[in-house]
């Protein structure tokens, strides 16, 4: 019989990442518009950490012309009021997505059941979120 290890990685630091066509385009972006700290991996060129609340931290990588966007939502931001940060992202330049299904009003926020969430790109098309927490 043979012996299954299934806590193999139940205390492994696991994290996420994702690629971008333009790491300094994405640091601007993510620094500037969004207000996230980042840093770089000077042994590693093309890497960057986006420190995020609570110690979370992910990798995002350049991939340069081979890079294609996510076509699901990579980072979602919860925040106490969805309006209001639509409101503040988008006097920084961001600009919402809107969508039929699910659909979302003129500001791009979802309000169809569920917590209000509205999408938007970082400059390399991966797709990011602002969902109300209650």
């Amino acid at each position: 019989m043979t012996e299954t290890r299934t806590e193999l990685l139940r205390d492994s630091a696991a994290f996420s990442g994702f690629s971008v066509d333009d790491l300094d385009a994405a640091r601007t972006f993510y620094e500037d518009v969004l207000g996230l700290r980042t840093s770089g991996e000077p042994a590693m060129g093309g890497i960057m950490h986006l420190h995020l609340a609570g110690g979370r931290d992910v990798l995002v990588y350049a991939k340069g012309p081979g890079h294609s966007p996510a076509t699901y939502t990579v980072l979602n931001f919860p925040v106490p009021d969805v309006d209001a940060a639509v409101a503040e992202l988008t006097a920084r330049g961001v600009q919402f997505l809107h969508y039929d299904e699910p659909p979302t009003d003129e500001n791009g926020v979802m309000r169809a059941g569920g917590p209000l969430i509205a999408w938007f790109t970082d400059p390399a098309g991966n797709v990011f979120s602002v969902l109300e927490q209650s």
